[in-house]
């Protein structure tokens, strides 16, 4: 007789639906922990390192269209400083944006607008942030206008050629102001000057007109939507290539 113990087949047949068990269960575990993974790296680059925003007004036309989805640097306020030229993202600094009512969702859309923003495919705060350029940093002095209609920089008119005009216009409709950028602040325009609510309109806000940088959440550098329209966003830093130093106060 042999010593060999042979398997019966009701022993085989119930051992195979074991087996199918426990690979799907090691299979939705795998699953859950690669999502939780995914969920905890998108988390950490929107907060640390990039993050994306639409557009919802034209105030930065042609430079950026309404409804274009950009991405934002946000390692820039942490380890260096912006420049004249620099598109920035920012909140709020006070009375720069109207009042709205509070919009009512369900907490499904709110759940699913939620998840989406950690992956960067919904920016649900867009509204509630500003978009402009940096014109004057500080210490600077800027002026509107001089008799050509330019904005001048520590005494420097500036040639703008990412200005949107009105057809017609050799300049954007003067709204005139004479200020010097205070520490820890920027002055700021829209590239579509007719129709954007920048520092100039806000001179009787609490800010003064200026953007303090800690409400900066990052500089705007690329343009992902549409995209026909994707690609790097131009800075025009030339633009302030001859601009000195502003002069010690």
């Amino acid at each position: 007789m042999s010593d060999q113990t042979a398997s019966t087949p009701d022993a085989t047949a119930s051992a195979a639906p074991e087996r199918r068990r426990r690979g799907w269960g090691a299979f939705f575990r795998d699953l859950i922990v690669i999502i939780a993974i995914a969920l905890l790296v998108s988390f950490l680059v929107k907060t640390f390192v990039v993050r994306s925003f639409y557009i919802p007004s034209a105030s930065m036309e042609d430079t950026l269209l309404i409804k274009d989805r950009i991405l934002v640097d946000e390692l820039t306020p942490r380890f260096g400083e912006y420049s004249r030229g620099d598109v920035v993202v920012f909140r709020d600094p006070g009375g720069w944006l109207p009042a709205k009512p509070v919009e009512e969702r369900s907490p499904v859309v709110e759940g699913a607008d939620w998840v989406l923003s950690l992956f960067g495919l919904s920016a649900p705060d867009s509204d509630d942030h500003l978009i402009k350029r940096v014109i004057g940093t500080a210490g600077d002095h800027v002026v509107c206008c001089n008799a050509l209609g330019q904005t001048t920089v520590n005494g420097v008119p500036i040639e703008e050629p990412y200005v949107r005009l009105a057809p017609g216009a050799t300049a954007p409709e003067p709204v005139p102001y004479d200020v010097t950028v205070p520490d820890g602040s920027l002055w700021v325009l829209g590239d579509n000057r007719n129709s954007s609510r920048d520092s100039r309109y806000n001179q009787d806000q609490p800010s003064k007109g200026f953007v303090p940088v800690d409400n900066v959440v990052g500089r705007a550098f690329l343009i992902t939507w549409p995209f026909t329209r994707f690609g790097l966003i131009d800075f025009h830093h030339e633009v302030f290539a001859g601009v000195p130093a502003p002069a010690e106060q």
